[in-house]
């Protein structure tokens, strides 16, 4: 994976639109032409870097259908599962957040990265949308909470757009952000309990 690491810290730290194939190839130790073989487009390039950063590894297995997003909806106690909901979104966005922030800055000039990036936003709803239904059909949602509402809130508190407020901008700690998003959407989605 160290190669996808070079791509990815030198997506990240040129951008999108400032990163030449022949610079990723170079750290890769390939000719821009082998590169160009694997990956068509500066886009596959990108979004192979992402799958893989994001899952943090390359099984061709999504984020969504891991056996660890699977058992957090299986998790019978609510608080264990917005805290490992947390633990989860917070080590991928440790991982990829600066590159899903690329896809999100770079969608309005870019037709592949709006793509990336609108798939992103799919899949992610799609995870925070079962477990909030996982957690209505328990009945343990705070009253008057219904699982759209409660996944619109994981989807808004859980986002790449405050991992980077908070942690770039701010500079909290991993484990001060950790801590502040379990506690906040214990306190939203499950009110006392």
């Amino acid at each position: 994976m160290g190669d996808l690491e070079a791509a990815a810290r030198l997506l990240t730290e040129k951008g999108y639109t400032g990163t030449r194939m022949k610079e990723v190839a170079a750290p890769a130790g390939v000719g821009e032409r082998t590169l160009y073989d694997a990956f068509p487009t500066k886009a596959a390039l990108f979004g192979h870097t992402l799958g893989v950063t994001l899952a943090g590894d390359e099984e061709p297995v999504a984020v969504p259908e891991r056996p660890e997003t699977l058992a957090i909806r299986e998790e019978p106690d609510p608080e264990r599962a917005i805290g490992r909901t947390v633990d989860q979104m917070t080590d991928l966005l440790e991982r990829a957040g600066d590159l899903i922030m690329m896809t999100v800055e770079a969608a309005g000039a870019d037709p592949d990265m709006r793509a990336s990036a609108d798939a992103g936003t799919e899949a992610t709803y799609g995870v925070h949308l079962a477990l909030a239904t996982a957690l209505q059909e328990r009945g343990t949602l705070r009253p008057g909470l219904d699982a759209r509402t409660a996944a619109d809130t994981l989807y808004a508190l859980a986002s790449p757009h405050m991992h980077q407020l908070l942690r770039r901008h701010r500079s909290w700690t991993p484990d001060h952000y950790r801590a502040w998003l379990r506690r906040v959407l214990v306190a939203e989605l499950l009110g006392s309990h």
